[in-house]
């Protein structure tokens, strides 16, 4: 059995209470096999004025239903059984604060013997979400560096150095790509997330989804420190709330991170600059250092980065009107986690 409360709510007050009634699932919506009906009515009892009128009170009201139905809830589990593609995109921050890279303080020096904040973050969550990807290519960009030949500084380029193929191989090719670029870029600035956040857009349009065709994007965005273009940044961001997308910010090194706690909305809504509010909540924050001191730090890291992205795709779903789709065969060597890594 249940509580129901019937409330009355207003407009900048707290909601009061009308009335309770306890029922259960099977007499909301009847049992056909068992020969009982739905009932059609539940007297709402208000607890306070049955104690203060006592056999005078009758009850506060009468709740009748119309129709009741039991609709499932879908999980993360049951769009992935179903063929719902999981994307990882990747934006690293080349900018000069993460100090030269050829000195060990540098968040991005290169150690023999250790991984570095940006090698350690990519490994953690790619190894979650790489096994989620069918054709196993992910688009991997950097913002923040002067890039050869022209040496201009650009706040979008792809790590494989072609514009109109960013996309590198498994975990392994992300970090390839990553060192690749470290010794061919000039480290520069400020820190701008508005192109990033535009390509990610882009790609996510150009892949509309359907009850037929299934698809979540997350774009990873690993980052030293203060973001310089806030608002273009919360534009996007709203826009990209309605679409199948979920951000992660990892932020490296000891810097304040105030304002990427402000674009992870837990408290309040983002809201654009033209007064829209963003349509759900799809920003994850994560600072990496907050893990470094536990045992077993990726697997906490990825935990925490990954958390909340069950309930983003669901939600997105939903709002859709999407349903899983029924699991599909499976072929030879293959998991529900997508087609095996090439060989």
């Amino acid at each position: 059995t249940r509580d129901l409360g019937v409330f009355f709510f207003h407009r900048n007050d707290t909601p009061d209470l009308i009335g309770k009634a306890i029922t259960s699932l099977r007499a909301l919506i009847g049992d056909n096999v068992a020969g009982i009906p739905p009932i059609a009515s539940l007297e709402l009892i208000e607890p306070q004025k049955k104690a203060k009128k006592g056999k005078k009170y009758a009850n506060s009201g009468i709740l009748q239903f119309l129709h009741c139905k039991q609709i499932p809830v879908a999980s993360f589990m049951d769009y992935i059984k179903g063929g719902c593609e999981i994307s990882l995109m990747v934006a690293i921050d080349f900018t000069a604060s993460n100090g030269d890279p050829n000195l060990p303080s540098s968040l991005h020096y290169n150690h023999p013997y250790q991984m570095n904040e940006y090698v350690e973050a990519i490994q953690s969550v790619g190894n979650v979400l790489v096994p989620y990807d069918s054709d196993q290519l992910f688009p991997i960009w950097g913002f923040g560096a002067k890039i050869p030949p022209s040496r201009t500084v650009s706040h979008c380029f792809p790590l494989t150095g072609s514009v109109d193929r960013p996309e590198v191989r498994g975990v392994q090719g992300m970090i390839d790509a990553y060192r690749y670029s470290l010794a061919n870029v000039q480290l520069y600035g400020p820190t701008i997330f508005a192109q990033i956040l535009s390509a990610a857009l882009h790609r996510v349009k150009g892949n509309p989804i359907s009850q037929q065709r299934q698809a979540y994007h997350i774009l990873l965005i690993i980052t030293d420190g203060v973001i310089n273009d806030m608002q273009n940044a919360v534009d996007r961001i709203v826009e990209a709330s309605q679409l199948p997308l979920s951000i992660v910010i990892v932020g490296v090194g000891a810097a304040n991170f105030k304002l990427m706690h402000y674009l992870d909305a837990d408290d309040e809504p983002l809201r654009s600059q033209t007064g829209k509010l963003m349509s759900r909540d799809i920003v994850q924050f994560v600072p990496l250092r907050e893990f470094q001191s536990q045992g077993g730090a990726n697997f906490s890291l990825a935990r925490e980065v990954l958390a909340e992205i069950p309930d983003q795709l669901t939600s997105l779903m939903k709002s859709k009107g999407i349903q899983p789709n029924p699991p599909r065969l499976l072929q030879p060597q293959e998991s529900f986690y997508g087609s095996p890594p090439p060989g």
